[in-house]
């Protein structure tokens, strides 16, 4: 049988079957992802939650970036403005670029020290001047 095989192929029933295996995995790969999941488990194009965000740089500066951008966009139109604490919890998704999904402690100036919970969404695209955009800011309805 080993003969036929090297005859009609034209080469070794080792290379045979080990290009037979790369095939298959390539085909059980496949079908892992055309049904939204990566060897990593996780759906694509899902949220991923970020860990350690407390020592996270970049996420703590981006969510900086969306208290000082709703301080910009809304602080005439609410009468006061935010002072960012820290961001408490993250999660991110790659789309077009990377969603983060960002809870964030923050003070209201005029409250003494009572820190407040807001939602804020930022994508970021690397490729694009500025790359971050926020999409949304409000006042968090979980803690």
């Amino acid at each position: 049988m080993a003969g036929s095989v090297s005859v009609f192929f034209g080469f070794s029933s080792s290379l045979f079957i080990t290009i037979s295996f790369l095939l298959f995995l390539c085909f059980v790969s496949s079908l892992s992802t055309v049904n939204g999941v990566g060897f990593g488990g996780g759906k694509l194009g899902g949220k991923t939650e970020i860990k350690d965000v407390e020592t996270n740089k970049e996420i703590q500066e981006l969510g900086s970036f969306s208290v000082n951008e709703y301080n910009l966009k809304f602080k005439r139109e609410k009468g006061t403005s935010l002072t960012f604490s820290e961001v408490v919890k993250a999660e991110e998704q790659v789309v077009a670029g990377t969603k983060y999904f960002l809870k964030i402690s923050a003070v209201q100036n005029g409250d003494v020290g009572e820190n407040k919970m807001f939602d804020a969404v930022v994508v970021v695209k690397p490729w694009v001047h500025p790359s971050n955009e926020l999409l949304s800011f409000d006042p968090s309805t979980t803690n």
